[in-house]
């Protein structure tokens, strides 16, 4: 999470779709924000000490707002509610400056751009950014209804309408993804950003690779995954606190940690955010995040303490 924070106010709010809520938000002064590229979030400072990430959804290139598309989740663990109940026009509220775990390549050739329901937001601003560079893209826009989803007339009206397909599970078969022929034939300049519920994400991804798109050009960014604390109990040693705790089956990391007086910055509580990464001086972990790369996973030199846990009886972390 970063360090740096700024002050903005909502500026306009608007509900679209079936409970999801468009803010935009700018400087109280109407001095331009930070700049921000596509596939960027910020965190948001909620009531109650929650701080959420949400994807900027609006045009990278306009600085006098930042836009978020948030759904109010029944399953919210309190982020989306908040947001709802609390951010009303004229509101102020504090968000960390934007940052990028959603990168666009830089040298891709064509980029296929797939968002199921609210995983649509940061695609968006993708499209926009796309754009603007002259690159050839397709987004695909895939919800349960029409009528229940977001962002329909911007995308419609934008001068990208061209490049835009949606695909709703209410409507005529013809027009349901064909993901096969959405992939079409890898190529070393070609790449998938991918951003929705996990089990669509995880189709695509398995779809992507089986027709032979390189792991490194298939992009990903997860909302929300389960979280899986199952698994023998071990010790962790902090090595600079001098501190070392049992972590019990069941029992998170950050939980132990917290039990022996050791606080580390959090956030998303899911593996999704990165915020709790730790470096790792001793022993392997079990990583269950969906943060770090495959190829960061194989290093064992770092870890996520909300989700991941051990698959040696220590871990030796520089905390």
């Amino acid at each position: 999470m970063s360090d740096q924070v700024v002050k903005v106010v909502v500026r306009k709010r608007q509900e679209q779709g079936d409970g999801v809520v468009v803010l935009d938000l700018g400087d109280p002064t109407g001095l331009p924000l930070p700049a921000f590229e596509a596939g960027a979030h910020v965190d948001i400072h909620l009531p109650g000490g929650l701080v959420r990430q949400y994807s900027l959804c609006g045009n990278p290139a306009e600085r006098s707002v930042y836009r978020l598309g948030v759904l109010k989740d029944p399953a919210s663990r309190g982020g989306s509610v908040a947001v709802h109940e609390h951010l009303l026009e004229g509101q102020q509220v504090q968000i960390s400056v934007p940052r990028n775990l959603f990168a666009l390549a830089a040298k891709a050739r064509h980029s296929i751009l797939i968002g199921g329901g609210i995983g649509i937001t940061p695609m968006v601003a993708m499209a926009y950014a796309l754009q603007a560079r002259d690159s050839q893209f397709e987004l695909h826009y895939c919800g349960r209804s029409r009528s229940r989803s977001a962002f329909l007339d911007e995308l419609q009206q934008a001068d990208f309408a061209a490049c835009v397909h949606t695909h709703f599970d209410d409507e005529a078969p013809a027009q349901k993804l064909d993901l096969p022929a959405v992939l079409g034939a890898p190529g070393a300049d070609v790449h998938v950003y991918v951003c929705g519920p996990a089990g669509f994400m995880d189709w695509v991804i398995a779809q992507a690779l089986e027709a032979g798109h390189a792991d490194d050009h298939i992009h990903r960014e997860y909302f929300q995954v389960e979280v899986d604390n199952s698994g023998a109990g071990f010790e962790v040693v902090a090595s600079r606190s001098g501190k070392s705790v049992q972590v019990a089956e069941g029992q998170t990391i950050l939980e132990a940690l917290a039990g022996v007086g050791i606080k580390i910055d959090i956030s998303c509580e899911q593996g999704v955010c990165g915020t709790c990464l730790c470096d790792v001086l001793e022993g392997e972990p079990d990583h269950r995040d969906v943060y770090l790369t495959d190829d960061e996973k194989a290093a064992n030199d770092q870890i996520l303490v909300c989700c991941s846990r051990a698959k040696s009886k220590k871990l030796v972390l520089d905390i």
